[in-house]
């Protein structure tokens, strides 16, 4: 048993990584099982405290990362672990959209968000192996990484007054033709056996929960598009990359209620975000044109903190005194 847990596993021990995906799942059982174990619409406070918890237990793993692998991989994993939590956050507007056109009631969107997480641990660990096995048998896929990362933010800027219109989702349309799908939620349900008017017999339907699901998985799957290669733009350690995404996950889902209502504050956002990732991007450029092994991790931080420092002050400036809109209020 000593010898398996102390077996390389992607270049970290096994123990580092059975430990981690034990406190994700011990984490996980005591949000679903013991906090939030009946449906219940969460309050603003409940969320801040759960977003709070889960807030430091990142930054305490990332005490661990600095203490176990060195103050370079706990810079890195921070850099990564911001840089995660403000590419989430454009997720969360979509999100709060999917459950107002859906109209998934409040005490039922938590339930949602959980089994989401659920298919962002599996999801993101499949992507980031598929990344870090490009990324150690062909390293000029970096470089791709960068350029793609550059090209994003520019489109980004481009269209950040854009809004998604759900209802001309591609899988949202495929789903309806495809499905049983009831005209309103059924309690907590994913889904239920019920008459069908056309047959008069009792079939499976699914429900507009299951529909939030899928949409909500698949968004996340778009937004890992530019978040995976961003953290392997500031790192290539997969045990780093992994976590710092996780944590990041866990501690804004856990904060969606608390910033339903708010998210219009943060309106300039998104051209904040498509600096980040330029930035991300160039620094891999940037380090070869100045000789350098790689890009100083504490600039790299020092710059994230200020781009997005800027970003939020400038949001919360211009959008002093204003009300949300329907869509971002987090009601159904």
């Amino acid at each position: 048993m000593d010898a398996f847990l102390a077996a390389e596993w992607l270049g970290k021990p096994a123990w580092m990584w059975a430990g981690i995906f034990t406190f994700v799942l011990v984490l996980l059982v005591l949000d679903l099982g013991v906090l939030n174990r009946r449906a219940k619409v969460i309050e603003a406070r409940q969320s801040l405290m759960l977003a709070g918890m889960y807030m430091a237990i990142g930054l305490g793993f990332g005490g661990f990362v600095w203490w176990q692998l060195g103050p370079r991989s706990g810079m890195e994993y921070l850099t990564g672990y911001i840089v995660e939590w403000s590419l989430a956050m454009d997720n969360l507007f979509v999100i709060a959209m999917i459950f107002t056109y859906l109209r998934i009631p409040r005490e039922y969107q938590h339930r949602v968000l959980f089994w989401g997480i659920i298919g962002v641990i599996v999801l993101r660990g499949i992507m980031i192996g598929l990344g870090a096995t490009l990324v150690t048998q062909f390293s000029w896929v970096l470089y791709i990484f960068a350029a793609f990362l550059i090209f994003t933010g520019i489109k980004m800027l481009t269209a950040a007054d854009k809004e998604e219109d759900i209802g001309e989702n591609p899988l949202l349309k495929f789903l309806r033709k495809r499905m049983r799908v009831t005209d309103g939620v059924r309690g907590h349900k994913f889904f239920v056996r019920e008459t069908d008017p056309k047959t008069g017999k009792v079939v499976l339907f699914a429900t507009p929960l299951f529909l939030a699901l899928c949409l909500v998985e698949v968004a996340d799957i778009v937004f890992a598009v530019d978040s995976v290669p961003a953290i392997f733009a500031i790192t290539t350690d997969v045990y780093i990359v992994y976590t710092s995404n996780i944590f990041a996950i866990l501690g804004l889902r856990a904060l969606f209620f608390a910033l339903a209502a708010m998210m219009h504050r943060f309106a300039y956002l998104k051209q904040a975000l498509a600096f980040l990732l330029m930035f991300i991007g160039s620094k891999i450029f940037l380090a070869d044109i100045l000789g350098l092994e790689k890009f100083p991790a504490e600039i790299s931080l020092s710059v994230t903190f200020a781009i997005l420092g800027a970003g939020i002050a400038w949001s919360l400036f211009k959008t002093r005194g204003e009300r949300p809109p329907e869509q971002l209020r987090g009601e159904a």
